[in-house]
């Protein structure tokens, strides 16, 4: 009896470190990362947060209303996605703009943004860019793509698993949170135009 209490102990406690560890390394993770937004700024370059980083900050994202200030991150692969956000398409200075985050870390806030709430997105030279959402919808990513040949350039969108409190991951569902720039900022479109259906096909295996 006491065997298997110990046992049960053992396992309960290995299971809250794994646990509480993706949680701890994303808020580390952005210690590290503002110190390479600083830097990026200074020497207006790519700076990578650590030596072996295969990516590197390219703009910062304030949730206002949720209180959540975040360094995004250029791609959206699995390795960088456990560190911050990731910019799938677009520029920190114009739009359209789709940034990715894990729906446990980063961007839980996204669950709390209604219409009218305020975004804030910085690009490398200290400009900042205001959005107002307009728009949150849960859509299913295996017919449901988002086009960026379509999309306004005043667009930034926010993307990243649903539901919330899913047990299992690399669901088929997405929670997508959209937003307008305020007027006054007159947002370029990059010169590359793609579609985003290459990235959103693949979104269930990158588990964000």
């Amino acid at each position: 009896m006491n065997r298997s209490i110990v046992t049960l102990t053992i396992l309960a406690g290995v299971i809250f470190t794994v646990g509480a560890w993706i949680p701890l390394k994303a808020m580390m993770a952005q210690e590290l990362l503002n110190l390479a937004w600083a830097e990026s700024q200074a020497r207006q370059s790519a700076t990578r947060p650590w030596p072996w980083a295969d990516t590197w900050p390219v703009a910062r994202l304030e949730l206002v209303a949720a209180h959540e200030s975040l360094i995004v991150l250029d791609g959206a692969h699995g390795e960088s996605l456990a560190f911050g956000p990731g910019r799938l398409f677009g520029g920190s200075d114009r739009g359209p703009v789709i940034i990715a985050g894990h729906r446990d870390t980063h961007f839980r806030a996204l669950k709390s943004l209604t219409t009218g709430n305020e975004l804030r997105l910085q690009n490398r030279h200290g400009d900042w860019t205001r959005y107002r959402v307009i728009a949150t919808r849960v859509v299913d990513s295996r017919d449901h793509l988002l086009d960026v040949t379509t999309m306004p350039d005043d667009r930034l969108v926010l993307v990243t698993c649903y539901p919330f409190d899913a047990v299992i991951n690399h669901g088929p569902l997405r929670y997508v949170v959209e937003a307008k720039a305020v007027p006054g900022v007159s947002p370029t479109r990059p010169a590359a135009r793609k579609l985003f259906a290459d990235t959103a096909a693949d979104l269930a295996d990158r588990g964000f």
